[in-house]
């Protein structure tokens, strides 16, 4: 959040407005700490129930979509941190990000349409994943697991989690919001050999960018 911070005062356009949204069944109480350490001054949005991610089907954060003054979609990306984080030391440090993001953001809220880094429909249509119907069960199964847990319902919110997970397997928000219930949390063990498994198979853990 403070490196959004940073590069939201750089920009210092009052036509770009940027809208950060966090992901959380904790609700303002695990999300609001967070914003207000960051000291943001962008419009900040707490959404237990995943509706963003729903609306354009995210399965992964940080996920972004570039939205111009008509209100149309000019570029849906995964995997859109402001910069490279890097933790630790030798063997065991951890690097993770991007260090084009930023760049090309910048690059569209100075020249719009003219910018080479939004995308046509076509690639809009290729990048934004499909919705299928397991996809919306899952989402009501999750929403309804996450009412349980308001309630203090606990084995019956992890049912319906469950349900979510499996009827939307290829989702981290959904795994990972499951963790963060656990002792571990979100970035422990269980969600390091989830992420490997992406390596293993092949698949992408964040779709490439495209950016240069």
């Amino acid at each position: 959040m403070p490196v959004w911070q940073r590069v939201y005062e750089e920009i210092n356009d009052p036509d770009f407005v940027l809208i950060c949204v966090a992901e959380d069944t904790g609700g303002e109480a695990v999300a609001g700490p967070i914003f207000d350490a960051a000291a943001a001054t962008y419009v900040q949005v707490v959404d237990p129930d995943h509706r963003v991610s729903s609306a354009f089907n995210f399965i992964n954060v940080p996920s972004a979509a570039w939205i111009d003054e008509n209100g149309h979609i000019v570029r849906i990306d995964e995997g859109t941190y402001a910069q490279i984080h890097q933790f630790g030391e030798g063997d065991a440090a951890i690097s993770f990000g991007t260090d084009v993001y930023t760049p090309a953001l910048k690059d569209w809220v100075a020249k719009g349409a003219a910018s080479r880094h939004i995308q046509n429909e076509a690639q809009i249509a290729a990048n934004a994943r499909s919705t299928t119907t397991d996809h919306l069960r899952a989402e009501a199964a999750f929403r309804l697991g996450n009412l349980f847990r308001q309630h203090g319902e606990a084995e019956k919110a992890e049912h319906y989690w469950r349900i979510a997970r499996e009827l939307h397997p290829e989702s981290v928000n959904y795994f990972r919001q499951d963790l963060t219930l656990t002792e571990e949390g979100s970035a422990g063990a269980r969600f390091m050999a989830f992420r490997d498994t992406f390596v293993t198979e092949g698949r992408d853990y964040y779709r490439p960018m495209n950016l240069d």
